[in-house]
């Protein structure tokens, strides 16, 4: 495909760039059902993964990397528009002074607990009311390093499509599956099953290498402030702590998701 194929825009005021830049928004992007997704090594994981992108933004008079190249073919090939525009425009879109040069945006891709086949992966990570979205993003990283079946939210969690999720998932929004529930919804469905539920909690002398983790294990992590509710955590199957060493009673939400995580992963290879 050539160059000219490319639409330009130059327009802060351009209605394309308005609905662009609307999608840093939580409620503009659940009625797009789109999300942004910036930069070459996250679009390029994301093209890894099958996935292309609906619209492609790139700075205009800039030799775009092969990568980038490639990225275009084949958005064009799947029957999207790619946009060429100033340095400035995708600044006000990525939302930073110094954005990458490339931004693509594509549909979410929530998934429901009973479309989620658990046989699939030994290991699943579960958050609960979990507010940081660099946590978010980095717990799908975590996911996607230990060969997770992806990540279910419960209750009120951060948007995983938001600009900073995706940002700090550095692609495994893409390669992760992403379901989000209620509570009970997520126990009953879990109930019908195999599965261990692991929570992590202070309240517990069980150190998280003492145990014996079952598969499929979901380990569940709780909101960075407050921890798990103590229903919830009656409701594991077994609680772990990590022993910690200084001042501090906890490590931080994402931080204690990826020790554990490849503790579980440890004892099974």
């Amino acid at each position: 495909m050539h160059a000219s194929e490319r639409r330009q825009i130059t327009g802060f005021s351009n209605p394309t760039i308005k609905r662009l830049k609307s999608l840093r928004e939580k409620k503009y992007r659940k009625r797009e059902g789109h999300f942004l997704a910036e930069g070459l090594r996250i679009l390029t994981e994301a093209l890894d993964a099958g996935k292309t992108p609906k619209l492609l933004v790139v700075v205009e008079d800039t030799e775009l990397h092969p990568l980038a190249q490639k990225i275009e073919q084949a958005t064009f090939e799947a029957g999207g528009d790619v946009i060429e525009t100033s340095e400035a425009i995708i600044a006000k879109l990525s939302g930073k002074s110094n954005p990458q040069s490339i931004i693509g945006i594509y549909e979410d891709h929530p998934t429901s607990l009973d479309d989620l086949d658990r046989n699939t992966s030994g290991i699943w990570l579960v958050a609960q009311a979990l507010r940081d979205p660099g946590n978010l993003g980095t717990i799908l990283r975590t996911g996607d390093a230990v060969g997770a079946g992806g990540l279910i939210l419960i209750d009120d969690c951060v948007d995983p499509f938001s600009v900073e999720a995706v940002r700090a998932s550095m692609g495994a929004i893409f390669t992760q599956k992403i379901a989000q529930a209620p509570w009970d919804d997520f126990i009953s469905w879990l109930r019908a099953g195999e599965g261990q539920l692991v929570g992590t909690s202070l309240d517990t002398d069980k150190d998280y290498q003492s145990v014996k983790y079952e598969a499929p294990t979901f380990l569940l992590i709780g909101n960075e402030a407050q921890g798990l509710p103590e229903d919830y955590e009656a409701a594991c199957d077994m609680l772990v702590k990590m022993p910690m060493m200084g001042k501090a009673d906890s490590l931080n939400a994402a931080i204690a998701s990826a020790v554990i995580a490849y503790e579980v992963l440890n004892q099974r290879r």
